[in-house]
């Protein structure tokens, strides 16, 4: 059922706290279909889970490398993650680590 979905762990660094930087995740995740979440972290990066086919990921990580328009990314970093179950069928902006 979930062949060729694949987990993915970014952090980005940067001015994305408080530009609409979650928002912007959680609309992209929704336009591309793919699930996980977004949250701020108390060291003032921000935090992306996403599961999806490679190519989909793809596109997010590019869209977070971009930002919207008020955010400056200054780094993404990327590491592979587990399939969380939990996640399937939604993408949701949650609460600060």
């Amino acid at each position: 059922m979930n062949e060729g979905i694949v987990a993915r762990r970014y952090v980005v660094t940067g001015r994305v706290q408080g530009v609409g930087y979650r928002n912007f995740v959680e609309h992209t995740a929704g336009k591309i279909h793919v699930a996980g979440y977004v949250r701020n972290r108390r060291d003032g990066s921000v935090e992306v889970f996403a599961m999806g086919p490679p190519e989909e990921l793809l596109k997010l990580r590019k869209a977070l490398e971009r930002g919207p328009m008020m955010a400056q990314v200054g780094r993404v970093s990327e590491e592979p993650s587990e399939v969380e179950a939990r996640y399937l069928g939604n993408f949701t902006v949650e609460f600060t680590e």
